[in-house]
Order: C-alpha cells, then sequence, then structure tokens
C-alpha cells in the first residue's frame, strides 16, 4: 500500500482542528457551568511572553491552510486575524477544514522528495515535500493545538487526553 501525500496531510489537520474546536466548545461551556464570562478564556495564556488562546488558534488555522496549501501547489486563502468570540474562533476552524477538505488530492502528487523553500523571518528553509509535512507543518501544528489545550487545562477547563486526541 503506497500512501500519498494527500492522505499524510489533510486527515491529520483535520483530525486536529475538529478536536481543537471540541476543546472550544468544552471550555465555553465550563466557563458557563462556573459562572464567568467564556471570553474571559481567549486572552488567557500560560507565561506572558507566550501568545494568548485566540493566537493559538489562529496559528493552527494558519498553519494547517499555508502548510497543506504549499504541498499542494496552490494559494491559500487569507484569514483576518479578527476574532474575539468563540463563535468566531470556531468559524475560522469550519473555515479552515472547509478549505483542507476541497483540495483535489491529485494536486499532492508528485515525488514527495521535491524541494519546498519556505521563507520566513527573512530567512530561506529548504525542505523536501515530505519533510515539511513531517518536520515542520505536524509539528507546529501539535504543538499550538497542545498549547491550546494546556492554557485550558490551566484555567480549570474539564479537558483530558481523549479531547485533545479527537474522535
Amino acid at each position: 500500500m503506497t500512501l500519498s501525500l494527500h492522505a499524510l496531510t489533510v486527515p491529520p489537520l483535520v483530525r486536529a482542528l475538529k478536536a481543537l474546536s471540541t476543546l472550544l466548545t468544552k471550555a465555553e461551556d465550563s466557563a458557563k457551568a462556573r459562572g464567568f464570562d467564556p471570553a474571559n478564556l481567549l486572552s488567557a495564556r500560560l507565561a506572558p511572553d507566550m501568545f494568548a488562546l485566540t493566537r493559538q488558534v489562529q496559528i493552527v488555522s494558519d498553519g494547517a491552510k499555508g502548510g497543506a496549501a504549499r504541498l499542494a501547489g496552490v494559494e491559500a486563502p487569507s484569514f483576518p486575524d479578527t476574532e474575539t468570540s468563540f463563535a468566531e474562533l470556531h468559524q475560522r476552524i469550519d473555515n479552515t477544514i472547509a478549505f483542507l477538505e476541497s483540495l483535489d488530492p491529485v494536486k499532492f502528487d508528485g515525488d514527495p522528495d521535491r524541494p519546498l523553500t519556505l521563507k520566513m523571518g527573512g530567512q530561506e528553509f529548504t525542505f523536501t515535500a515530505l519533510s515539511f509535512l513531517q518536520t515542520f507543518v505536524l509539528p507546529n501544528l501539535y504543538f499550538h493545538v497542545s498549547t491550546a489545550y494546556a492554557i485550558l487545562r490551566h484555567n480549570g477547563v474539564p479537558v483530558g487526553k481523549r479531547d485533545y486526541l479527537g474522535a
């Protein structure tokens, strides 16, 4: 059995985004049950020099759509970072999933060892398509989903490993 780059990319990204959406739902429900404004959680962070929950979700979205788009050789949609509510974060996640699911698997075809260059922070990083997925896209995605999870756990939201892993 041969695995396609699409199969290695889109399903794990979608699964992580759906798990993140579940975490956000549980956060909002928990805040309401405990009698405080759920919006307070949106600015929560683990340390003063870390991004807040809202930014973690935005980075997951950007990394998922940007990474998949580069691997498919298409343009990623641009989403402004203007979310100020749980509803808006859910919409962003839904829009990201819709984009990922719209990608033609054939666009991912080709040599997994083909070069892929990423320009970031004034530097260029060269990967193979497969190493870009394995060493950049997925680790970054999981880091920011884990950080969002940790922010919520730290703030008393009753989430566990099964919530993080997704259905």
